[in-house]
């Protein structure tokens, strides 16, 4: 009856360990740019590979670092000014952007 237990207590804990990195799964990091760029471009900004075409730039697999300023500057730095960028759960802030374009 004791092993039961244990190894209930240990698929419990395996469960949590495998489900918990999918549910912090963030969604894609979009950045809306001023002017459309005019090829498609990769560039690599805050640890991500964004792909741009027309007017915007996505990366399907961004980490920790993407939604921040460092990384929205690198990317202004290749493709030009933003008018938004983020992810599904966090968007720049007007002065955050301002330093991003700045």
């Amino acid at each position: 009856m004791k092993l039961h237990r244990v190894i209930a207590a240990a698929f419990a804990v395996a469960s949590i360990s495998f489900i918990a990195p999918i549910a912090e799964a963030k969604g894609p990091v979009v950045a809306k740019l001023r002017t459309s760029v005019a090829a498609r471009t990769k560039v690599v900004a805050g640890g991500a590979v964004f792909q741009c075409v027309g007017g915007a730039c996505v990366s399907a697999a961004p980490n920790d670092r993407t939604v921040a300023v460092g990384a929205c500057k690198e990317l202004v730095k290749a493709v030009g000014p933003v008018d938004s960028y983020g992810d599904d759960l966090k968007q720049l802030e007007a002065d955050k952007l301002a330093a991003c374009n700045g």
